[in-house]
């Protein structure tokens, strides 16, 4: 069953990282980024942070429930009822060659430019509201998974202590380097307003975000050398990461 409220999904989450731990998946490292997201996404709507709590709290939730039905699926071999954006994010996980961030990004690729757009226009004809209302709680929840996914990606030296040999590529154009997650937002709000304005498919945009996808591990030239040797020196223990992960504290920032 779906879940239908911000704390079933944070159980819902914890379940997925404890099974990463158990079985060394590499599907605990994004689980563990988005349970940060989604606790304090709770904490803001306690703290009366946004323009309508309640309704963020259930955006918050049939935002979540794409991801979580999309694992689901996966790890229950239905590659049929997973989106192409979870698909290309999903088959990365097997690969030890394939950076902790570039799995990071990899989720919030998929989840970001695909998702988030879809979860607000549901939203918005739930609540038979006018797009443009929810503007303002769409920021904010951008806000806070740009803040502490920047937080996470600055302290995963402890992982990847030469993770920093990448901004010697400043200039590359690989989505590596490149992706950014104010760009990410902008594009999510430009889709939405397209598929809640015109009906556009969502099968279209998903076939995009799934060349994005593929573009963040595929690196050419001097970035794939680098990304080779900061692979070297990286930890292995996909157990281990996720727990550092999951447990990494920081005083968060408030949304206003």
């Amino acid at each position: 069953m779906p879940a239908q409220t911000i704390n079933e999904v944070i159980s819902r989450l914890e379940e997925i990282i404890a099974t990463s731990i158990t079985t060394d998946n590499r599907a605990g490292y994004f689980a563990a980024l988005y349970h940060k997201v989604t606790c304090r996404v709770k904490e803001g709507i306690a703290a009366g942070e946004f323009q309508d709590g309640p309704r963020m709290e259930r955006l918050d939730v049939v935002f979540a429930n794409r991801y979580i039905a999309a694992y689901d699926e996966w790890t229950a071999k239905n590659k049929t009822g997973v989106s192409l954006s979870w698909q290309v994010t999903f088959e990365q996980l097997q690969k030890r060659s394939v950076l902790v961030l570039q799995h990071l990004l990899l989720g919030m690729n998929a989840h970001i430019n695909l998702d988030l757009g879809v979860a607000v226009v549901e939203i918005a004809k739930e609540y038979d509201t006018p797009l443009q209302l929810i503007h303002q709680d769409f920021n904010s929840i951008n806000t806070i998974l740009a803040a502490l996914s920047y937080e996470v990606i600055n302290e995963l030296n402890r992982i990847s202590p030469l993770l920093s040999l990448l901004g010697k590529h400043s200039g590359n154009n690989s989505l590596l380097i490149q992706f950014a997650l104010s760009n990410a937002r902008d594009g999510a709000w430009c889709f939405a307003e397209d598929l809640y304005n015109s009906g556009n498919t969502i099968a279209s945009r998903d076939q995009d975000i799934h060349k994005l996808g593929g573009s963040i591990v595929t690196t050419k030239g001097f970035i794939k050398i680098t990304v080779f040797f900061i692979h070297l020196f990286e930890l292995k223990n996909p157990s281990k990461i996720t727990h550092i992960l999951r447990n990494y504290q920081k005083m968060y920032i408030k949304v206003r």
